[in-house]
């Protein structure tokens, strides 16, 4: 299957023409790479200096999710791409919104790019149609009052039912996109996530609007989940929202990380 690579100068420029126009520094296309989550980690280790930079690799051979999961894709069939952004002066305890804020982000531009009806699942998984369309992995890189997170985007694009890595995962053209160019979806993406975050960041990190916004797009919110927690814990029940720290409530339980999986579909 013939896939076109990704326009490099058309992204930087369309990018950088659109506000905040000067919100990323240094936008990178590889043609393969283990992971591009592991190379901005450790650029930021390398240099304090390093900020908002932005890497795509039209391949990875080492690309991971949550749990360490790994995943594998035919070059140029999906989008995997990574952001390094400094979040200076932030309390600690909101620092977790930063890969719900790339959630909405993603589910934004997909909606706007695509026309495809997509959603969150809790806590970053984007949905079409119950079906995995993409992920999102933040990482720490460097710790202290203004904290280095990496926050890595997967978007399966082309992928046809064959390539699809498990069952329940979908593409965007197998789920109806009139078009499916990389280049406009990651522009697209980087403006969304440029927007959300300048605003969070004037906000003085007030998480009000964006927790607004992550609940309104939030599938799992009002379905019948079941949650396999860390230590082997099951919890079954109503996800009845998300609290104030992006714990996902199910009955009297605030969760903040585990498996969860709808079990009715999502209204």
């Amino acid at each position: 299957m013939s896939r076109a690579p990704l326009d490099v100068e058309r992204l930087r420029r369309d990018v950088a023409g659109s506000a905040p126009s000067s919100f990323f520094t240094e936008i990178d296309v590889v043609e393969t790479t283990g992971s591009t989550n592991a190379d901005l980690v450790a650029r930021a280790m390398d240099s304090v200096q390093a900020d908002r930079l932005v890497l795509i690799a039209e391949a990875q051979e080492r690309g991971r999710g949550r749990h360490e999961r790994v995943w594998v894709s035919p070059p140029r069939a999906q989008l995997a791409m990574s952001m390094l952004v400094r979040v200076r002066g932030i309390d600690p305890a909101v620092l977790g919104w930063l890969p719900l804020l790339t959630g909405v982000a993603v589910v934004d531009a997909v909606r706007a790019d695509t026309g495809v009806k997509a959603a969150l699942k809790w806590p970053n998984d984007v949905l079409v149609e119950g079906r995995k369309l993409a992920g999102i992995l933040a990482e720490i890189a460097a710790a202290g009052a203004d904290p280095a997170v990496v926050v890595g985007v997967g978007v399966n694009v082309s992928l046809t039912l064959a390539e699809l890595p498990v069952p329940h995962a979908t593409s965007l053209e197998l789920s109806g996109a009139p078009e499916t160019d990389r280049t406009e979806l990651a522009v697209a993406i980087l403006r969304e996530f440029a927007h959300r975050f300048t605003a969070w960041e004037a906000a003085g990190w007030d998480i009000t609007e964006l927790a607004a916004a992550y609940r309104e797009r939030c599938s799992t919110i009002g379905a019948q989940v079941r949650a396999e927690l860390p230590g082997g814990e099951t919890l079954t029940g109503v996800a009845t929202g998300v609290d104030e720290n992006g714990r996902l409530l199910i009955g009297d339980r605030a969760v903040s990380a585990g498996d969860v999986t709808h079990l009715r579909a999502e209204y």
